[in-house]
């Protein structure tokens, strides 16, 4: 009993609760109620009109992108293109979880159903999957069902056509055949993922590392810059030295990464060298970023940097669309971690294009340069209250 009297206990069991309920919202209270919105998706319209025996025109894909554009209940932003090749470029520039391919011989070929040589047009489904496996497989699943849907409704409405004309009074087996399959799918996947690749979540992941690595850095420089300057080492030499050892570890570290990644666990790396560079970066703005709190507030940051660290770490691999609006507008787009799995998914899966400059290097670099800045104006700072506790020693 004499345990339960000791004020430690209770202190003890009230941190635990605390640290339950922290890392309760960083792991799943940030993710909970995930659920795609807004997916952006390519719809191609290529579809010709054409004339019906009865006069009349059809055209197929007029109608079918009337329905989805006025269908509010799917979580899909459509944004129609001209051309399949304009599609095919915003896939390349990651502005498409997938697209829906209507072609120019749609109407062509459900007409050609009540015919006994029917030539069915082939609709496409493309999904973008190194852009997000997860909103990709949901936009596949999707335009599966709209295009289920799409074909029954065609088969309907030709069957009543044939039914009305006069010419025809048995169906063929070849046209019974066609009603039940309007047109043909094609499914197609671009920028895949590769083997290994952790259905997608390798760059997350190689991001995670990353910063572990980095912060190990960060902590080792930081005490061995304490026992410099302890030595008599003046700070801001200390502090600038440490900061340049700090980027040719990370710049070693991030390489054996790569080596580790495609040796040890055989991940496809569509470019290695990229992939290289960008992990490069992204340690060198984590290790500036960590040291430079460290060398403001010491020890006392680590547990700001564990937390952003396990905040973070759900959300980096999750497609923004599907993440709840608070978590979105209050961590997903600030938190660094996006900013490099962003680009290593570029390198990774996106190597074979031509993209712009990514607004993601960008960022870097600029979270890197201030934070050198930060660090390194952190040994002014002490030098002024030093001289400060000098000054106020000669006066008494």
């Amino acid at each position: 009993m004499a345990l339960f009297k000791q004020k430690t206990v209770w202190i003890g069991l009230l941190a635990v609760f605390i640290v339950l309920a922290v890392f309760g919202v960083a792991m799943m209270g940030s993710v909970l109620g995930a659920k795609p919105k807004e997916l952006p998706v390519a719809l191609v319209v290529e579809d010709k009109a054409v004339s019906l025996p009865n006069g009349s025109s059809l055209n197929v894909g007029d109608m079918v992108k009337e329905k989805l554009l006025a269908n509010a209940g799917l979580p899909i932003a459509w944004h129609v293109v001209a051309t399949e090749a304009e599609a095919q470029q915003g896939l390349d520039e990651q502005e498409y979880y997938g697209a829906f391919v209507l072609p120019a011989d749609l109407s062509a070929g459900v007409v050609s159903l009540m015919s006994d040589k029917p030539k069915p047009a082939t609709v496409r489904i493309v999904a973008n999957e190194g852009m997000s496996v997860q909103a990709s497989t949901a936009v596949k699943q999707m335009l599966s069902q709209i295009e289920r849907g799409i074909s029954s409704e065609m088969s309907q409405q030709v069957l009543g056509m044939v039914s009305q004309r006069s010419d025809v009074n048995v169906i063929s087996l070849g046209m019974a055949r066609a009603l039940l399959v309007p047109f043909q799918i094609e499914e197609q996947t671009v920028h895949p993922i590769g083997t290994n690749n952790a259905s997608g979540n390798a760059p997350g992941m190689l991001t995670q590392i990353m910063w572990i690595g980095s912060l190990v850095v960060s902590i080792i420089l930081m005490l061995a810059s304490q026992k410099a300057q302890a030595s008599g080492g003046r700070r801001f030499g200390v502090l600038l030295t440490g900061a340049a050892t700090g980027l040719v570890f990370v710049g070693l570290a991030s390489g054996y990464l790569v080596w580790m990644s495609k040796v040890w666990y055989g991940m496809s790396l569509a470019d290695a060298t990229g992939t290289w560079l960008v992990l490069m970066l992204g340690g060198a703005a984590f290790f500036l970023l960590q040291s430079a709190l460290l060398s403001w507030l010491g020890l006392p940051a680590m547990p700001v940097l564990i937390l952003l660290m396990f905040f973070s770490l759900p959300v980096v691999n999750i497609a923004p669309e599907f993440l709840p609006k608070t978590t979105h507008d209050w961590l997903y787009v600030w938190t660094p971690f996006r900013f490099v799995a962003g680009e290593l998914r570029n390198s990774m899966y996106f190597a074979d294009v031509s993209v712009s400059s990514s607004s993601n290097m960008t960022l870097l670099w600029c979270i890197a340069a201030a934070s050198l800045v930060v660090k390194l104006a952190s040994s002014f700072r002490k030098a002024k209250v030093k001289a400060k506790v000098l000054t106020n020693t000669e006066s008494a």
